[in-house]
């Protein structure tokens, strides 16, 4: 797309789930129309859905048929594509510093530029927040991005192609399995882990034992898995986790990770070479000091009802990196894919009426319930939440339908009915003839 400095710009710093949707539905909309410029900045070239990233993690999810060019997505609808992350932010001259990009052997390729904007969004999601857990940065792993779900896999993989060749019998860590936080991530992961490991092992590695040797535990802080979520969800959840011989440790707090166990609070030592945390979340540290803006502990930026931030009508933020009120309750809206889904839709409706010079409308967060995927064993949730005065406990295959429903709703969103439906055939005949886990 040519550059158009007359035009209204419009720049988007961040490329998840939200501000991807956002950028592809102005760029239809706005873009294509030439009423107004929108630009995409984010510090990767693709893009993937972050729910998704247990998959990866676990090996039944191949990443490269699942990520989306982020090039190639402006090219197909209106809006440019700038390679790099947030650096700075002049508010007085309405400019964001961008900074240089190198490839993986520190070759700098896109030096530091800046980038004018007239309207600004800010959508950069959040990180995994150890909370200075000694050991945690160093021993455990997080599921950010896909390199990181893949550096796990191939920990894993490598695990178990050692044990499998070794003379020596197993050590007591080896092969062990920790996830740190209960909620949805580190619940669904581990029962992802259970099924592939198992797969893996039958491909060849026949002198490991899965019921013996390949052990798993889960530890949250709160008093039950997936807190945030209805009691009877949670009872649900871990009755079929305790199934699968997970070790479920709730009330525990993890005070140190080091390379060969995870150490609690009432003086558990849980022996484990492999750990994962998933327990709480922020917002990236350098929004702390971008620009003036207020931002919360967790260094989520404070922003209205309209997603205006507080201190700049013209700044927007949404997604995990904003704290938005949510009237009514005593907590702000929660950071998931739903809510950022339904702030990426008002906030296109929001900056159409900016355009046209018409007052914003406040967004009203709608609660649509909550499903949590089991891997292939079940998958369990609740649906509408409170727009029916209660919630509707849903289980298994049409639970396992609503979960997929919604990665589709996020396609749709992104490529439209007819490349969805066409993908989804052939990924239904591809997936037959390869192998069930990731192997490389």
């Amino acid at each position: 797309m040519v550059f158009d400095p007359t035009l209204h710009q419009i720049v988007i710093v961040g490329g998840g789930a939200g501000g991807l949707e956002l950028a592809t539905r102005l760029g239809d909309g706005v873009g294509r129309r030439r009423s107004a410029m929108v630009t995409l900045v984010d510090r990767m070239r693709t893009h993937m859905w972050k729910p998704l990233l247990h998959e990866v993690a676990a090996g039944s999810m191949d990443p490269d048929q699942h990520q989306l060019d982020y090039l190639a997505q402006a090219r197909w609808h209106h809006f440019r594509f700038q390679l790099g992350e947030l650096e700075g932010l002049d508010r007085a001259r309405r400019e964001v510093a961008v900074g240089p990009w190198a490839d993986e052997y520190g070759v700098q390729v896109i030096p530091r530029r800046t980038i004018r904007y007239d309207t600004l969004v800010i959508a950069v999601g959040s990180r995994t927040n150890d909370f200075g857990t000694p050991g945690a940065r160093e021993f455990a792993r997080s599921l950010d991005t896909p390199r990181d779900a893949e550096r796990f896999h191939q920990r894993l993989l490598n695990a178990c192609l050692h044990a499998n060749s070794q003379p020596e019998p197993l050590r007591p860590e080896q092969l062990q399995v920790v996830i740190i936080g209960a909620g949805a991530t580190g619940v669904e992961l581990a029962a992802e882990l259970h099924k592939t490991t198992r797969e893996l092992l039958a491909y060849g590695l026949d002198r490991i034992n899965p019921e013996r040797d390949v052990k798993f535990s889960l530890i949250e802080a709160a008093p039950r898995v997936l807190p945030a979520l209805p009691e009877r969800l949670s009872e649900a959840t871990e009755t079929l986790l305790r199934k699968l011989k997970v070790q479920v440790l709730t009330g525990e707090r993890v005070t140190e990770v080091s390379a060969t166990s995870v150490q609690t609070a009432s003086g558990k030592r849980i022996p484990a070479e492999l750990v994962v945390w998933a327990a709480g979340i922020k917002a990236p540290e350098f929004l702390q000091n971008i620009g003036g803006l207020e931002t919360n502990r967790l260094n989520q930026l404070m922003v209205k009802p309209t997603m205006e931030t507080t201190r700049d009508p013209n700044i927007f933020a949404f997604g995990d990196c904003a704290e938005c009120p949510w009237p009514g309750h005593p907590r702000p809206v929660p950071p998931t894919a739903q809510a950022a889904h339904q702030q990426a839709s008002h906030l296109v409706r929001s900056l159409r009426r900016r355009l046209r010079g018409e007052q914003l409308r406040p967004w009203t967060y709608r609660d649509f319930g909550s499903l949590v995927s089991l891997g292939d064993y079940s998958t369990v949730g609740t649906l509408m939440g409170k727009l029916i005065g209660g919630a509707l406990f849903i289980e298994g295959f049409f639970a396992r339908v609503m979960y997929i429903f919604l990665y589709k709703l996020h396609l749709l969103a992104l490529h439209g009915f007819a490349r969805v439906f066409f993908e989804t055939i052939a990924r239904m005949i591809t997936r037959r003839t390869e192998p069930r886990v990731k192997l490389h």
